[in-house]
């Protein structure tokens, strides 16, 4: 009985670090691919519209795949899932650093996008399945999830400068590649084992709340969504534009994507805050209130340059991803615990697929009119519509007691 317990509680912590290293891997594309833009539209002579429009069919399937991937690891295996994703992942990177053309590129970037979708429906179910506090556990893996866009953006721009942008793509997927061997071994050998039930199970919610859940927070990570993905291309660009010359003299990509890597570092420290916080207070006040901190700072990044602009993007994406250990803590209370993977992939058909369209918007805007000020002003009247939104939640702390059952 002890080695079992032992056995188990071993396999849990590895659970919990692989998903987190797994969070961080599964958002490295898209940022590496936001920093090559800068080279590909030189290399390929290709508007920021068109260099940026290469990536859109990999960030549709990384949200339109996760329905599947979440029913496999459902019904399959979440650690069988897991390992496909780490070694799938790798492969379509280093297959995107070896293209040959914008076409090609495109192609890479869509196998790994395809492979990438596995992460959130089923590492995000296999968390919650192995945690004992979902709101703390959340949190930092959440930070995870902006760890990786920030080691993405400053190892793309170091790869960029000192070896091409080929090899911003081809070490990274060479490192996952070697996470999903190790990951491989540690089931083979039973150190890792398959987790079918919560180990810290909540109480169902109310009759009728689940329904009205789903149908609110559908609206409200679409509009969650959109900012984040239109948030990510126009970054590198608002920074390169509005505080290159304040920060380095060179404009290299190593000095843009150190940019980035704050604002994402900084998102990530707030993620822990917001987990915290989703663990003492209702997770809908939590989720409300980061809705509402949206409207007025992506309304001051329209207009707002120089040094300032920096703090302001910070504050921009903090708002944006501190809304996630809530929202991933609502949709794992709403949705049957044997369902949890195919729930978690519903979202991001809307977080990801969807809403990858934001990227598209991203670049016909500033195509169209040759700045920031009406993406951002458009950004900031979803965060309005998602605040309101948000505020027709149940209250969850009611629900689940009166749906907690008889002790």
């Amino acid at each position: 009985m002890m080695a079992t317990l032992t056995t188990s509680d071993g396999s849990s912590r590895l659970a919990l670090a692989f998903s987190c290293v797994g969070h961080a891997y599964s958002h490295l594309f898209a940022p590496i691919f936001f920093i090559v833009v800068l080279a590909l539209e030189q290399s390929f002579s290709l508007s920021h519209g068109s260099a940026v429009s290469l990536i859109i069919a990999g960030n549709m399937l990384f949200g339109l795949a996760a329905p599947l991937a979440g029913w496999l690891g459902d019904r399959w295996s979440a650690t069988g899932m897991m390992a496909l994703f780490f070694l799938g992942t790798g492969g379509g990177l280093i297959a995107t650093g070896f293209a040959a053309d914008p076409v090609e590129i495109g192609l890479g970037l869509a196998a790994t996008g395809t492979f990438a979708s596995i992460y959130h429906p089923v590492g995000m179910a296999w968390l919650v399945r192995n945690a004992r506090s979902w709101g703390k556990a959340l949190g930092i893996n959440g930070v995870f999830g902006s760890l990786g866009p920030a080691a993405a953006a400053l190892s793309a721009g170091a790869l960029i400068d000192y070896a091409g942008w080929r090899a911003a793509f081809i070490v990274p997927g060479a490192v996952v590649v070697a996470t999903g061997v190790l990951f491989c071994a540690l089931i083979a050998c039973g150190a890792i084992v398959e987790v079918r039930e919560d180990r810290a199970p909540a109480p169902r919610p109310a009759r009728g709340d689940a329904a009205r859940a789903f149908i609110v927070l559908s609206l409200t990570m679409l509009c969650s969504g959109l900012i984040y993905q239109a948030t990510q291309p126009a970054l590198p660009k608002l920074l390169f534009e509005r505080a290159g010359a304040w920060i380095w003299s060179d404009g290299g990509a190593f000095g843009v994507s150190m940019l980035v890597s704050l604002v994402y570092l900084a998102s990530g420290a707030c993620q822990i805050l917001a987990g915290h916080l989703a663990d003492r207070f209702p997770m809908k006040r939590v989720y409300v209130c980061c809705f509402a901190a949206q409207v007025p700072v992506l309304l001051l990044a329209s207009t707002v340059g120089g040094g300032p602009i920096v703090a302001v993007a910070m504050l921009m994406v903090c708002a944006n991803v501190g809304a996630l250990p809530a929202e991933n803590g609502l949709v794992a209370l709403y949705a049957p615990a044997h369902r949890r993977g195919f729930a978690y992939g519903l979202k991001f058909v809307l977080a990801f697929g969807v809403s990858g369209l934001g990227v598209q918007l991203e670049g016909m805007l500033y195509d169209a009119t040759g700045g920031f000020v009406w993406l951002f002003t458009v950004l900031a009247s979803l965060a309005a519509v998602g605040f309101a939104a948000a505020c027709l939640l149940p209250a969850e702390r009611a629900s689940m007691s009166v749906a907690a059952p008889a002790q």
